[in-house]
């Protein structure tokens, strides 16, 4: 008896077919041309398949606009602009304090560079919590004919989270290693990725503190490009706020805009980029002056 014969072929085939229309679908090549900003929605449970969700436009500020962080505007866009062009590229990490413009000066060296370059770089964001899922998002981008900055935003991690072990294994290369289409950007407030109060407990309880941490610690190390933000001295916060105002053209003096913006870092606490765009936001809507759209 021959095996197409056999009296049990029938049966298997059926439960072959069954399997392979249960198996998911391989993922299809995605289309990065319809957009120049996409969000990552990773495969929910019995749920949506997983895509990248188009982003019509980018809340984005001109790369002009952003003051007091000169040196790191710099070195982030020539890293940027040598990856659009197809050239070797870092990934880049931007820690630093808060309000200093880390996530604006991403978004607005994307846009840069693809005004330098026009329509090299997609962005994809990346959420923290979807973080160990990078190894599948970065498979999906690596026969991309366009090139891809992934972004995760406010990354760090917490007691237990083991999440860090993908982000090391995209960082270290792993087998397949990195894709060359795609580089990854993060900002964070924390130098090292981790709660202080958590490298300090590894310290202490462990046999050999240096090794406990080692791993963790390390994993900002494997940035090739890292980018310190500090708080801003008076003389920046006003070359900020000055920047901003120049820019929406609000009909005020430099005299006024200053007493004003040191009013409200003091009831902010601070200062920072962010501080001054809240306060020229404040100052515009007094003063009459519509956002452009």
């Amino acid at each position: 008896m021959s095996h197409a014969d056999h009296p049990l072929l029938p049966s298997l085939l059926r439960i072959a077919a069954a399997l392979e229309r249960l198996a998911p679908p391989p993922p299809a090549r995605p289309d990065l041309t319809g957009a120049d900003a996409f969000v990552w929605h990773p495969a929910a449970p019995g749920g949506l398949p997983a895509r990248l969700a188009p982003v019509p436009r980018v809340a984005a500020v001109e790369i002009g606009l952003l003051q007091g962080v000169e040196r790191a505007k710099a070195l982030l866009l020539e890293n940027t602009l040598r990856f659009a062009r197809g050239l070797p590229a870092n990934n880049a990490m931007l820690w630093g304090a808060r309000g200093m413009g880390k996530s604006s000066l991403v978004k607005a060296t994307h846009a840069a560079a693809n005004a330098e370059v026009p329509g090299s770089l997609a962005l994809i964001e990346i959420q923290r919590e979807d973080i160990k899922t990078l190894p599948e998002l970065l498979n999906i981008l690596r026969d991309s004919p366009r090139r891809s900055l992934v972004f995760c935003d406010d990354l760090s991690f917490e007691r237990e989270d083991q999440d860090y072990k993908a982000l090391k294994s995209v960082l270290d290369g792993g087998i397949e290693g990195r894709p060359a289409n795609v580089l990854f950007y993060a900002t964070s407030n924390r130098r090292h990725l981790m709660a202080r109060d958590m490298i300090e407990n590894e310290r202490s309880t462990a046999i050999n503190p240096g090794e406990a941490v080692e791993e963790k610690v390390s994993l900002s190390d494997r940035f090739g490009l890292w980018i310190g933000f500090h708080n801003a001295d008076q003389a920046t916060y006003f070359a900020m706020v000055e920047a901003y105002a120049a820019s929406l053209k609000l009909p005020v003096s430099a005299e006024e805009l200053h007493r004003g913006a040191v009013e409200w870092s003091v009831t902010r606490g601070g200062r920072s980029g962010r501080v001054a765009w809240q306060f020229i936001l404040d100052l515009a809507g007094r003063l009459g002056v519509a956002m452009p759209g």
